[in-house]
């Protein structure tokens, strides 16, 4: 029995905990967390070929609710057959489960209004546990405190990032920022789409993130927290420019760290090789800060002037050079030390310009950044990945649509149209899937760090409701929601800390080295990815969705990174805002 499920025999004042875990039915998939009162609320029963399903209070003393199952369906990847139990109609504020004759009860689950408030705030949270160069204090981290480590004080240029006035060998400073992923290294690729994505979402509902309250050391004064933790990231972004205008790829350990905590990991760190697709990410987020922070004078009188001819820099530097590819093995081959940790390679930069020319247009209204570049390539609509960030500049030009001019503007009814085409085309056919999701249309849904995919996918929804005011996409960005916290082929909930069944064992090193059995909270696993990268032993299937193990050595599909964290907090956090500003 997974660890966590002992913790909600208190949660449902049952008497008798034996009873209820024989009882207990992985077989019934839903959101683990809850349910808003007044919108859609599905599970999903696998292989049962019931008729009927109950919803009961938590403690199985009254039932509330009487439905019929729906007809079977076949699972798009498995020989696996579901049925759907739509329980909509109850919208009572109570903590209930779901029984399905003979075969058993879910997990429990809460009907309420924001439901979904402490995820959306843990998710973001989970960026304070990832900073770099600073103690983590008990006030803001409780048991998982820790000490300071990684000054970042003393980082050597790696002979592949030479400059004419930064020799091979010389030291540079480049603290803060957060660690990636599993590891202690920083990658400004990586970082790109993270912040990208944070900042969007604080654009988006500047009204929600004002008010909410992370318990970090910023909280309470008078910047948005959201803004807070993206600063500290922000800051050590800026000291990954060369003088030249160029941005170095990663500062990075030759090799990966051992399982160890940060204040023991004390390998040289370099800064390594310049490259397009990393400048112009760096140029994307330094344009959306400048328009971000110029909000706040007082607090940061000179930070948007800085981040926007950081930003120019960069874009300058990289229109110079546009094609210099990171690639590592090609590197290795030529420089010492070897560096063997993530490459975050990629080969065509074209969707890096069009993130880079679009937040720069929107910034600073000069019409050279639109009309260079081909913004609308009809075919090349794909959700947001660190390797594909096309979409992110799409978002920026839609949100700020009213400001645009010139071809911009002409070009807004085209960007608009193509943003809603998109988000139709990943939910056509939803009412037939096994799990009733947007995420699972294909097999490629389920790749390495799919949980991000399912939360961009997410995302995308949210966009086309801003578009559209149509309810029905908020309905579909949150069958997504549902799929992470629990309503997809594995039964987990992939968030840390929420949900019944949740990962225990990540692959992360905060996690593994700190003595606590509870990882911490607020972390989105990778999720299911038939890849199996990582050749860890114990995987029981390759079926697209259902290939996960909560395993340590599992990081194809048990890892953390903040480039899957932060569209879980956007779409936690735009679907609380939303719901709020319905209902009221």
């Amino acid at each position: 029995m997974n660890i966590k499920l002992l913790s909600i025999l208190s949660f449902i004042a049952i008497p008798f905990g034996s009873v209820y875990s024989q009882q207990l039915s992985e077989n019934i998939r839903l959101n683990q967390v809850g349910f808003y009162p007044n919108s859609p609320k599905v599970a999903v029963i696998v292989n049962a070929n019931a008729e009927t399903f109950m919803v009961k209070t938590a403690d199985l003393k009254n039932t509330v609710l009487t439905g019929k199952l729906s007809n079977e369906r076949q699972s798009e990847f498995s020989g696996k057959r579901t049925q759907i139990a739509d329980f909509s109609s109850l919208q009572k504020d109570g903590k209930y489960i779901i029984e399905v004759p003979k075969l058993g009860i879910s997990y429990p689950f809460e009907i309420k209004d924001e439901v979904h408030h402490n995820v959306a705030k843990a998710s973001l949270k989970a960026f304070y546990f990832q900073r770099a160069s600073t103690k983590i204090p008990e006030k803001y981290a409780g048991k998982w405190a820790r000490p300071f480590a990684h000054p970042d004080n003393k980082i050597l240029i790696h002979p592949s990032a030479v400059s004419e006035k930064r020799p091979v060998g010389k030291v540079i400073s480049s603290p803060k920022g957060w660690y990636d992923a599993g590891d202690y290294n920083k990658y400004i690729v990586n970082s790109g789409i993270t912040m990208g994505t944070l900042f969007a979402m604080y654009e988006d509902f500047p009204d929600y993130f004002q008010q909410q309250n992370l318990n970090i050391p910023e909280s309470n004064n008078a910047i948005p927290d959201v803004l807070d933790e993206a600063l500290w990231n922000l800051q050590w972004m800026l000291t990954m420019q060369d003088i030249d205008g160029g941005v170095y790829h990663k500062l990075t350990n030759a090799n990966f760290d051992g399982m160890l905590m940060p204040n023991h990991a004390k390998k040289t760190r370099y800064v390594v090789q310049k490259s397009t697709a990393a400048t112009l990410d760096f140029a994307a987020v330094m344009a959306q800060a400048a328009r971000i922070f110029r909000q706040f004078p007082k607090e940061f009188p000179t930070l948007a002037d800085s981040c926007l001819a950081a930003s120019i820099r960069a874009w300058d530097w990289a229109s110079k050079n546009p094609v210099v590819k990171y690639d590592q093995n090609k590197l290795n081959e030529q420089f010492l030390p070897k560096i063997t940790t993530g490459a975050y390679g990629d080969n065509n930069v074209s969707d890096e310009f069009i993130w880079a020319a679009s937040e720069l247009y929107i910034t600073t209204k000069d019409e050279k950044y639109y009309q260079n570049i081909d913004l609308l390539p009809a075919n090349k609509m794909s959700v947001p990945s660190w390797n594909q960030v096309r979409l992110l500049g799409y978002y920026s030009l839609a949100r700020f649509h009213n400001q645009l001019t010139g071809k911009a503007k002409e070009d807004i009814p085209t960007l608009k149209s193509n943003l809603i085409a998109f988000a139709d085309t990943l939910s056509n056919g939803i009412e037939k899937r096994s799990f009733q999701t947007v995420m699972g249309k294909t097999a490629k849904d389920f790749v390495w760090g799919s949980t991000a995919v399912a939360a961009n996918q997410g995302i995308a929804m949210i966009q086309a409701y801003q578009l559209t005011k149509d309810k029905k996409y908020l309905d579909l960005a949150l069958t997504n929601l549902d799929y992470i916290l629990g309503r997809n082929g594995t039964g987990y909930s992939f968030l840390t800390a929420f949900g019944s069944k949740t990962p225990m064992h990540l692959h992360h090193r905060l996690a593994i080295a700190d003595g606590i059995a509870e990882p911490l909270p607020g972390f989105l696993s990778g999720g299911t990815n038939a890849g199996q990268q990582d050749k860890c032993e114990g995987y029981t299937t390759k079926v697209a969705d259902e290939c996960y193990l909560d395993a340590e050595c599992s990081y194809s599909t048990n890892e953390i990174a903040i480039n899957w964290n932060a569209p879980l907090a956007y779409l936690a956090g735009a679907i609380e805002a939303l719901q709020v500003k319905i209902l009221k």
